[in-house]
């Protein structure tokens, strides 16, 4: 049986400022929280019903804790909870960003679901790191965990000044613009850092300084409603993929 106290403690996790104050974040549901202990990550509290089977692997020393499904749907952040809660610690990046052959920057992206979508683009792609600016939607949100449906376990997610990173990096850095190259007519670099910008704004001005390439994705019917950031991330990356 879970308490009050335990209660309160998880959904206070939902808010960043206790996430980082305890260091700790939530993931739900049996593919989320399942990728995430098979790729090293150790919970420090877990909750789950009768449903969720893996609980006989586990060690004692993780606080597993057996729950009805009410109880559950008290402890989520979910509308349709999904067998297994679980708190984590949140995975402190290296201070070093290593050069890879692609790597995405995120450039004030404020949607927790568009991020979550990203995160999981980037593993799709085989792409390991994506660097954010400090404005950008905190990675450990319940909402972007989820929506990276297991995902951020496998990108490694750092927020830095990206103008600084941008500057003192020597792979090239592509942008969407308007102004930009019809990206399915260009020969792309192999490395690069690919930059997405902000729902509604784009890449910030200062940012826009350092692209050095200029990527647009053309408009085939006018009128139609601008790419939503995480579509247009998906396009752009599928091109860096794409065999020449």
């Amino acid at each position: 049986m879970i308490s009050k106290n335990q209660i309160k403690f998880v959904k206070q996790l939902e808010q960043k400022k206790y996430r980082q104050r305890e260091g700790l974040f939530v993931a739900e549901g049996p593919k989320v929280v399942g990728d995430l202990l098979a790729a090293g990550f150790e919970p420090v509290m877990l909750f789950a019903t009768d449903e969720w089977k893996p609980f006989s692997s586990l060690s004692v020393e993780t606080g597993y804790c057996l729950i009805t499904p009410d109880e559950l749907r008290k402890l989520s952040f979910l509308q349709h909870p999904q067998q297994v809660l679980a708190v984590f610690p949140i995975k402190t990046p290296s201070e070093a960003i290593e050069p890879t052959a692609l790597i995405l920057a995120l450039d004030g992206v404020q949607d927790p679901g568009n991020l979550g979508t990203i995160i999981r683009i980037a593993d799709w792609f085989g792409i390991d790191t994506i660097v954010c600016s400090n404005d950008t939607a905190d990675c450990w949100n319940p909402k972007v965990v989820q929506a990276t449906m297991g995902s951020i376990a496998r990108v490694n997610i750092c927020y830095t000044d990206l103008h600084y990173f941008l500057a003192t990096s020597k792979l090239p850095v592509c942008g969407t613009l308007l102004d930009g190259d019809d990206i399915y007519q260009l020969q792309l670099p192999t490395q690069a850092i690919i930059v997405m910008g902000n729902e509604g704004n784009g890449i910030s001005p200062s940012i826009r300084q350092l692209v050095t390439h200029k990527l647009l994705i053309p408009q085939f019917r006018p009128g139609a409603e601008s790419l939503n950031v995480a579509i247009a991330t998906a396009i752009v990356c599928s091109e860096f993929r794409r065999p020449r």
